[in-house]
């Protein structure tokens, strides 16, 4: 009732006043609205329509307090960033008891104040906001239940190696038929070039002096491809790979130089050449494994179809030679779990990165994650996710996923041109609330990869507009990726074109990128902590002219970026990397594409 009558009091506001948009208003205890983030720290969000509301003071204390003195404080939340139509609000707070009651009071532009909490919107009375029942709850916070993710994540820059293409450090081991090194060669997708884990540790050193802290490697494991996502084995080294010694080796040399190393787990599906299939393939419905995949009917049928969508088994995007796994069956999960623990035991890996994780049930990742961090608490979770992610990012299945939606509006504002400033920022603004803080500190962020076209094809061949994007990928919040070749300005179309040969040739000290690389890992390192965490600005400071802003404990970071037709001048302060810029006396002249972080 009481509902009621403040909507229609709202409703009733004098003729061309802007009533508060209530529908606007959203809030959720116990989610990346609500969430203890350290210690004590909670975060609490909470969202309105854009330019809608003036202030909002959060009451908030101890829920059994409350019962005999009300709430205990009252603090004023910040507007941290907004989008094309909402206001992102967000305040910390310190939770003494580990419980938690609080109601949010709304100030909007014509000074109107209104109540929310569990019962929704109420009028701004005495009477609501000492009623108990109107209060958001958070009953008890458990430590065990918060996100919590490795420390050492937010700090690694990342390096994707697709093993075959990078090095062949013991032609010994190269298939038959391999193609001559050689980068200008568009590969084909049954080539084979014979790159192996000896070429990898036979460039560590490379990797080193990069400032690279982190190898993520496309599947290593025994399969007849030359990505290696259809596994024939998952216990073996790929024989054109090498051996379960030389994968030691290439782990204890990358540790020693203080590398990480991500193992890609292709759990979703297995190869049709894998023991199992084949049992099932020759034993039909008699087979041990038939519950091991999503059959629907028998005899399996791949051969002579008119359509793909007519197989008979469920697949990786209708591919017949990779078949879906059941993984809510006991055994494949026992099986996959094994797997996951072994490289964890045996070789001390120190991530798994999950191949189709949208596709894999829930209650498996929920298994996976307690089994391996089980074997190594700091073990990093990534999963493969193309979308927005939330499901799978509440503190019991990934640490972070890999952060598509990130990279395609970078690539769309810097290197395909097909956004607005405007729009751009409303979508970078959007995302940074999209997850917990915590979880935001060790996305995985990227810009192209094994399954993209490289970001130059992407840039049609414009180094500078590369730089742009990379920058700002760096600047961002979470732990930044490159993929293998970027820094040599390798070019290549979608899949198979993206998996060229690493043109070892390019490596020199004059060489340009390679040098900007260098120059832009190190500035990440030297800046994280001001990233990671503190509070951010972007916004249009002159049309299609973009200003980046961190500050934290004191610390000041700005980086903008000019991709407007017309030069852009700004005072010459302390540069730390700048691009297309040209000097005046005390001034910085931005060319277009260009830019400078301060």
């Amino acid at each position: 009732m009481i509902m009621k009558t403040f909507a229609s009091q709202m409703n009733e506001s004098k003729s061309g006043d802007k009533t508060m948009e209530l529908t606007a208003i959203y809030h959720r205890p116990e989610s990346e609205y609500a969430y203890l983030y350290k210690d004590q720290t909670m975060h609490i969000r909470i969202r309105t329509k854009k330019d809608d509301i003036e202030s909002i003071n959060l009451h908030y204390g101890d829920p059994f307090i409350f019962i005999e003195d009300r709430y205990e404080v009252i603090k004023e939340m910040t507007k941290v960033t907004s989008d094309a139509i909402f206001d992102y609000w967000q305040v910390e707070v310190t939770v003494g008891y580990a419980r938690l009651q609080y109601l949010f009071e709304l100030k909007d532009k014509q000074g109107r104040r209104i109540l929310y909490g569990d019962k929704g919107c109420v009028e701004n009375t005495l009477e609501n906001l000492h009623y108990e029942g109107n209060g958001f709850k958070l009953p008890y916070i458990h430590e065990i239940d918060a996100c919590h993710v490795p420390d050492w994540v937010s700090r690694t820059v990342w390096y994707q190696i697709f093993p075959e293409r990078f090095a062949n450090g013991n032609p010994a081991l190269s298939p038959e038929g391999a193609l001559a090194w050689d980068s200008s060669i568009k590969p084909k997708t049954s080539d084979f070039f014979g790159g192996d884990l000896q070429g990898i540790i036979d460039h560590l050193d490379y990797l080193q002096d990069l400032g690279i802290t982190g190898l993520y490697l496309c599947p290593i494991f025994e399969s007849p491809s030359n990505h290696k996502y259809n596994t024939t084995d998952y216990f073996e080294i790929d024989r054109h790979f090498g051996d379960k010694e030389t994968f030691r080796k290439l782990v204890d040399e990358a540790h020693q130089r203080g590398m990480k190393i991500i193992l890609d787990a292709v759990f979703n599906h297995i190869g049709d050449q894998s023991p199992q299939w084949q049992d099932v393939l020759k034993h039909g419905e008699d087979s041990v494994y038939k519950d091991w995949f999503h059959i629907q009917d028998f005899p399996v049928v791949k051969e002579n179809l008119v359509n793909k969508r007519e197989l008979s088994y469920h697949t990786f995007a209708f591919e017949s030679y990779m078949p879906k796994l059941n993984t809510a069956n006991p055994q494949v999960r026992d099986y996959l779990l094994s797997v996951a623990t072994y490289w964890i035991e045996e070789f001390d890996i120190d991530a798994w990165r999950l191949d189709v994780a949208n596709e894999v049930d829930h209650q498996f990742w929920r298994d996976f994650r307690k089994a391996v961090l089980a074997k190594k608490p700091d073990l990093y979770i990534l999963g493969e996710v193309w979308h927005t992610s939330q499901p799978w990012l509440n503190g019991d299945e990934f640490h972070a996923v890999m952060n598509y939606p990130l990279s395609d509006s970078i690539k769309d504002y810097f290197l395909r041109g097909v956004k607005k400033t405007s729009q751009f920022i409303d979508e970078i603004n959007g995302q940074s609330m999209y997850y917990r803080q915590q979880i935001s500190e060790v996305m995985f962020n990227l810009l192209d990869s094994h399954d993209t076209e490289r970001i130059l094809a992407t840039a049609k061949g414009d180094s500078q507009l590369v730089k742009s994007a990379l920058v700002f990928l760096f600047l961002q919040r979470g732990t930044s990726c490159i993929y293998y070749g970027t820094e040599l300005e390798l070019d290549g179309g979608p899949d198979p074109d993206c998996r060229r040969a690493m043109p070892w040739e390019r490596v020199s000290e004059s060489n340009e990128m390679l040098n900007f690389m260098k120059k832009l890992i190190q500035l990440r390192k030297s800046v994280s902590d001001i990233i990671q965490h503190g509070t951010y600005s972007l916004q249009e400071i002159k049309p299609d002219v973009v200003s980046l802003e961190w500050n934290h404990d004191g610390q000041n970071l700005r980086a903008i970026f000019n991709q407007s037709t017309e030069t852009y001048l700004v005072d010459r302060n302390s540069v730390a990397l700048a691009s297309h810029c040209q000097e005046l006396e005390q001034q910085l002249v931005i060319l277009p594409k260009g830019f400078v972080v301060f």
